[in-house]
């Protein structure tokens, strides 16, 4: 891979006429398996047929500890920059809540989004969403904000240890092991709302959402006390046959769940955004933006999405003033957003693909198994059936629980409608670009059929009683 040198992000765009080609050929993904000590999960645990069954059939437990960047912001001002950056709404925001918190440029399109709880003390926690924690610091540092803020980042990338442990429990069963392992009554925690807990005699703080599409609970609390916490439940779990889930079923739960993770953040073509870029590294996430698959264009932008393309305008408040809110303001009065669906596809295709592995001369792309998708941000072209572009398709693996391939696609609203057939050019164009993980291949035609999103029947009843994304 192309070595970066380039002190800061906007000295790589000046010195790239081609950033797409760029970015689907010499970058190497932030979460690569390559890079050493990232991920210190193992790829499998048990093996990731039963750690899926186990998130819909018993209970499983994601170690989330390692992966995610975080931030911690405190002081007199912290609200008001969040308010300033971000599409939610603060109105009703309190101690011991969540929520899951988008900023955009001021084109209107989405940076990137997060999970952001306050924590007793006044302190907002920011986890996963590298490009909005780096959004969020370079205004801290540059604005006229009275702020404290620390930065974590992922096992890894950071010069120490971690300062908080993460742990999901998900699956049917999840809520009967918390409510054994916790000193004390069992709280009643609304969704995407937190609570205070002790487990295995350490202070604990518990959020209620999923991670598979499925209502469970994250525990939290200061990292060296996590396996003492890890092993507890661990040990009372083994009545409720739990799991332990190793990176592939982790990076697996997205098909289900319908959850978009880091598209192309809209930082790279936004001329307000030409200070923020220089103050960006040059080996920042933004500049290590790893493209995949079939749909390659010569614009940056074309990968660029709205809040109503990932299904977040639900969040889009105007209550308050933010970056974007003018731009915002204006596509709210239109009805022809794309919208983010779960595509189905089709079984015999499939087989077809995996079967010219068999066959004499170059294969198909291989479908590697559970998690599909082969590059950091995957854009697979999906086209109508009369052969017209129609939108995306990201995310792609197997799910044991529904024997489907399932992806997360963004399409045109004439074609969202579940039943919809579409088609999903799968491969990249040329028998593949550089990047390591791409074999030579030849690209092929999946038929798929639009389903909701997300996929996961129990994760659409948490969606139609207004739990998801809340």
């Amino acid at each position: 891979m192309a070595a970066n040198n380039y002190p800061s992000l906007q000295h790589l765009l000046d010195a790239t006429p081609d950033l797409v080609g760029y970015f689907h050929n010499d970058t190497l993904s932030p979460h690569s398996i390559g890079r050493p000590g990232t991920v210190p999960v193992p790829l499998e645990i048990t093996n990731w047929r039963d750690e899926q069954r186990a998130w819909r059939e018993s209970v499983l437990l994601f170690d989330q500890s390692h992966h995610m960047p975080e931030t911690f912001l405190g002081g007199p001002d912290a609200e008001k920059l969040l308010s300033h950056l971000g599409i939610n709404s603060f109105a009703k925001f309190a101690p011991l809540r969540a929520k899951q918190y988008v900023c955009c440029n001021h084109d209107g399109f989405v940076i990137g989004e997060c999970v952001l709880q306050l924590l007793p003390d006044g302190t907002y926690e920011l986890m996963s969403g590298m490009y909005v924690q780096n959004w969020l610091q370079f205004h801290a540092e540059t604005g006229r904000y009275d702020v404290t803020l620390e930065r974590d980042p992922p096992t890894g990338h950071g010069s120490g240890g971690r300062k908080m442990y993460h742990f999901q429990l998900e699956g049917p069963l999840a809520r009967d092991l918390f409510a054994e392992a916790i000193e004390g009554e069992m709280p009643d925690i609304p969704f995407f709302r937190m609570a205070t807990a002790r487990i295995a005699g350490c202070d604990v703080y518990i959020l209620r959402h999923g991670m598979a599409g499925h209502l469970g609970v994250e525990i939290s609390g200061p990292f060296a006390e996590g396996e003492k916490v890890r092993a507890h439940l661990m040990a009372i779990g083994e009545k409720y046959g739990i799991r332990h889930s190793g990176v592939k079923t982790q990076y697996s739960a997205l098909g289900e769940s319908g959850w978009l993770g880091y598209p192309i953040p809209a930082v790279y073509t936004d001329p307000a955004l030409a200070d923020f870029r220089k103050w960006l590294p040059g080996d920042c996430w933004e500049a290590q933006s790893q493209l995949g698959g079939s749909l390659v264009t010569p614009d940056i932008a074309d990968y660029y999405v709205t809040p109503w393309d990932l299904n977040l305008d639900k969040l889009l408040k105007f209550d308050h003033d933010f970056i974007g809110r003018e731009a915002l303001e204006r596509m709210a009065t239109r009805t022809d957003h794309r919208r983010k669906v779960t595509l189905v596809w089709n079984p015999e295709d499939i087989l077809k693909v995996q079967g010219s592995l068999l066959e004499p001369g170059i294969p198909c792309k291989y479908f590697e198994m559970p998690k599909s998708s082969y590059a950091f941000q995957q854009y697979d072209e999906v086209r109508d059936t009369s052969g017209e572009r129609v939108g995306f398709s990201n995310f792609v693996g197997y799910t044991v629980n529904e024997a489907k391939f399932l992806s997360v696609a963004v399409v045109d609203a004439r074609c969202a409608a579940p039943g919809t057939e579409v088609l999903v050019t799968w491969g990249e164009p040329d028998g593949g670009s550089r990047k390591p993980v791409v074999e030579r291949h030849r690209q092929s035609t999946i038929r798929a059929t639009v389903a909701p999103n997300p996929y996961a029947r129990s994760a659409q009843q948490h969606k139609n009683a207004g739990l998801i994304n809340a």
